[in-house]
């Protein structure tokens, strides 16, 4: 199978994605929502005489609110994140943006954590995302517990574990470049996202990893032998189109998603389908071809002369 005589090329793919991603969070970071940071959010359509975005800058500065970001949505409206707003200053916030009376406006959505929260947030995620990737290998290692040969069930845990850590790494990246460059910011749907990214892309290679243990089983049975390389190599090929197909449709349902679903959900769609396309790339491409790659690093079965007869 190409992909396993190829699995060098995929590898530094990967690779080059990890290593630009690593560094960008280093030099840019993340850009966290209110969620994380904690902050308010007040989203609104303006009804008449819509204002710009300097002049709603303008008009929350003269009541005192500084630190805004303005992002418009649609035709005539506004998302506005702030630092904590209390009750007072929500109000304050509520006349300034009416420009004086002379503009009306209804307000969407208004949400406000404080930073305590958020930073509990933060960390609360940080800890759900890693105790079900290690929850994930743990699994994987007990259900192929009964293969022994010609790779430990224990790799088998630990080859999802970096295929998993390669999935939650590629959308973080591209969501720090979209913070950099589009305003992207990471909240608890983000959050959410990568765990059900998560989710499918175990399900994927789990059935990659599957139709191997069956096929050496079969082989087994069958008193035969082929190469560790080849019997991957035919246990992909077995379930490409299968993966791609399924993968693909729900791709084609996120993007529907994505261009005719609310604004507030487009980072959100986003994520899920950077996160579901980096799952089938580690399923099929990462995950199985590293199968072989420790299969060959492992040192040869030493096999015992025959006794000779007295």
């Amino acid at each position: 199978m190409w992909i396993v005589k190829h699995r060098k090329i995929f590898y530094s793919l990967s690779a080059i994605l990890i290593v630009v991603s690593i560094v960008a969070l280093f030099v840019w970071g993340l850009k966290f929502g209110i969620d994380f940071k904690g902050g308010s959010l007040l989203e609104i359509a303006y009804t008449s005489n819509h204002p710009l975005v300097g002049d709603v800058t303008k008009a929350l500065e003269d009541a005192g609110i500084t630190g805004s970001s303005i992002r418009p949505t649609g035709d005539t409206g506004y998302i506005i994140r702030t630092p904590f707003l209390s009750p007072v200053e929500y109000s304050l916030a509520q006349t300034a943006l009416t420009m004086g009376n002379t503009s009306t406006f209804d307000q969407k959505r208004f949400d406000s954590i404080g930073p305590t929260i958020g930073s509990e947030l933060q960390s609360k995620s940080i800890y759900a995302i890693i105790l079900v990737i290690l929850a994930i290998a743990l699994f994987i290692m007990f259900a192929f517990r009964k293969v022994s040969r010609p790779v430990s069930s224990w790799k088998y845990g630990l080859i999802a574990l970096l295929a998993l850590a390669h999935d939650v790494i590629i959308p973080i990246g591209a969501f720090i470049f979209l913070g950099h460059f589009f305003g992207a910011e990471v909240d608890t749907l983000f959050v959410t996202a990568i765990l059900v990214v998560l989710g499918f892309s175990v399900h994927d290679t789990i059935v990659v990893f599957d139709r191997v243990r069956e096929n050496l089983r079969h082989l087994q049975e069958q008193n035969t032998k082929e190469p560790f390389e080849e019997t991957v190599g035919k246990s992909i090929g077995q379930t490409l189109n299968r993966s791609i197909n399924t993968s693909l449709t729900v791709v084609l349902v996120l993007l529907a998603l994505f261009i005719l679903g609310p604004s507030v959900t487009h980072f959100f769609v986003l994520a899920l389908i950077i996160g579901v396309i980096a799952g089938t790339y580690s399923s099929i491409f990462i995950g199985s071809p590293l199968l072989v790659t420790l299969q060959k690093m492992q040192k040869p079965e030493v096999v015992a002369p025959p006794k000779k007869k007295r």
